[in-house]
C-alpha cells in the first residue's frame, strides 16, 4: 500500500470523526463506561488475588518436637524436614523462644520460666506450594521425633477452596464483561456505519476494493477506542491512588498489602488502552463487513 494512500486513509478517518460527531460521541461514551466497569472490577480482582497469594504464603506448619529428644535428635530431625519434596523453608525456635513468644502474646509470665518451662521446641515450616500444605504436614508428621504436626487442618483446606473460588468467579466475571462491552460497542458502531451505508455503496459501485473502504472504518473505531480509554485511565489511576494513600498505612505490617503504585496503575493503563482499541477495530471491522457485498 502506497504512503499517499495510507495518510488518505488516516486523513478520512479524522475526516469522519468530525463529520460524524454525535455517532463518535455515542460510541466512545460506551466505550467509556465499559472500559470504566472493567477498569475498576480488573483494579479489584488484581488486588483480591493478592490478597488471596499473601494469605496463601503466610500459611506455615508447626511441628513439636519431643520434649525427649537432645539437640542431635532436633538437628537430625531438621535435616530430614529440608530434604522433604515441598519444602520451601525451615525456621528452629527454641522452648525459650517459645516462652518468650508466649508471654509476649498474653503479656505476662503466667508463673513460667525458663526453669519451668512445659513447652516444646518447634519448626515452622512453609510449603513451596500452598496448596500443599496437608501432604507436606503429613510427610513431616512420619518422622520420628515429632510430638505433634499442626497447620489449621481443615480451615486451610476451606481456605484454599475459597480462594480457588473467588479467582475462578472473578475471571468468569471479567470475560464475561468484556464480552458484554465487545457486544454493547460492535452494535455502537454498527449503528454508526448503517447510518453510512450508501457511502460504503457509492464507494463500491465506483470500484473501491473492500480493503479500500474498510481501513478508514477500521481507523476510526481505533480512534474511538483511544478516546474512549482516556476518562477510564484517568479515573481509576486517581481512584486507585487515593485509595493506597489512604488504606496502605494501615495495612503496613499486616499479613497482606495492596498492589504498588507502580507498576500496577501502568499495567491496568496499558490494558485499559489496548482493550479500547481492540474492542473498537473489531466492532468496526465486524460491523463493515456486511455492507461490503454490494
Amino acid at each position: 500500500m502506497k504512503a499517499r494512500t495510507v495518510g488518505r486513509h488516516f486523513r478520512e478517518s479524522f475526516k469522519s470523526l468530525g463529520r460524524n460527531s454525535w455517532m463518535t460521541f455515542a460510541s466512545a461514551s460506551a466505550v467509556t463506561v465499559t472500559l470504566l466497569l472493567v477498569g475498576v472490577f480488573v483494579m479489584i480482582m488484581m488486588n483480591l488475588n493478592k490478597v488471596a497469594d499473601d494469605l496463601e504464603k503466610d500459611v506455615e506448619i508447626k511441628v513439636l518436637v519431643e520434649l525427649t529428644s537432645d539437640e542431635k535428635a532436633a538437628e537430625k530431625l531438621e535435616e530430614q524436614i529440608k530434604n522433604l519434596d515441598g519444602v520451601a523453608s525451615l525456621t528452629y525456635s527454641t522452648k525459650e523462644a517459645e516462652l518468650e513468644d508466649l508471654i509476649k502474646d498474653f503479656g505476662g509470665t503466667m508463673g513460667l520460666s525458663d526453669q519451668n518451662n512445659p513447652l516444646r521446641a518447634a519448626f515452622y515450616v512453609k510449603a513451596t506450594n500452598p496448596q500443599e500444605t496437608e501432604k507436606v504436614a503429613e510427610n513431616i508428621d512420619r518422622l520420628k521425633n515429632t510430638y505433634s504436626v499442626e497447620y489449621g487442618e481443615g480451615k486451610i483446606e476451606k481456605l484454599f477452596e475459597f480462594l480457588n473460588v473467588a479467582r475462578n468467579v472473578g475471571l468468569g466475571l471479567i470475560l464475561a464483561l468484556l464480552f458484554t462491552a465487545m457486544f454493547l460497542i460492535s452494535n455502537t458502531i454498527r449503528i454508526t456505519i448503517v447510518a453510512r451505508r450508501r457511502e460504503i455503496e457509492i464507494m463500491k459501485l465506483v470500484g473501491a476494493t473492500n480493503s479500500f473502504v474498510r481501513i478508514p472504518f477500521v481507523l476510526e473505531g481505533m480512534w474511538i477506542g483511544i478516546l474512549g480509554s482516556i476518562l477510564p485511565i484517568t479515573l481509576v489511576s486517581v481512584l486507585y491512588y487515593n485509595l493506597y494513600q489512604i488504606l496502605q498505612p494501615y495495612l503496613e505490617g499486616e499479613l497482606f498489602n495492596l498492589l504498588p503504585l507502580t507498576p500496577f496503575l501502568f499495567q491496568v493503563n496499558i490494558l485499559i488502552i489496548v482493550m479500547g482499541i481492540f474492542i473498537g477495530v473489531w466492532g468496526s471491522f465486524m460491523s463493515v463487513r456486511k455492507f461490503l457485498r454490494v
